[in-house]
């Protein structure tokens, strides 16, 4: 597997905006970012293959932006007018061709109302 380090959660007021980041120890063909929110499954936010390539759930679109720099193996997401509903730990997913799949620890994202 791909070591994945996440960082950029913390706590913003509704409205505000944070900027997630996801580092990989090697190179990466697609990432997503998933989250989850307590007594909820696990789902996708967003997803990216390259800059034409890109996925959002219905969600966050318009207010969420996934982008990657492939000289530094890292996926960014981009989260603006942000709302309590937007709540949870989420998670860097990272799929490889020749490691396969590796996932993130997690990184918590409050939003107050």
């Amino acid at each position: 597997q791909v070591q994945l380090a996440e960082s950029g959660g913390g706590l913003v007021q509704q409205g505000g905006s944070l900027r997630l980041s996801c580092a990989a120890s090697g190179s990466i063909f697609s990432w997503g970012w998933h989250r989850q929110a307590p007594v909820k499954q696990r789902e996708l936010v967003a997803s990216i293959i390259n800059r034409e390539q890109t996925n959002y759930a219905d969600s966050v679109k318009g207010r969420f932006t996934i982008s990657r720099d492939n000289a530094k193996n890292t996926v960014y997401l981009q989260m603006n007018s942000l709302k309590p509903e937007d709540t949870a730990v989420y998670y860097c997913n990272a799929f490889s061709l020749t490691l396969g799949d590796s996932w993130g620890r997690g990184t918590q994202v409050t939003v107050s109302s």
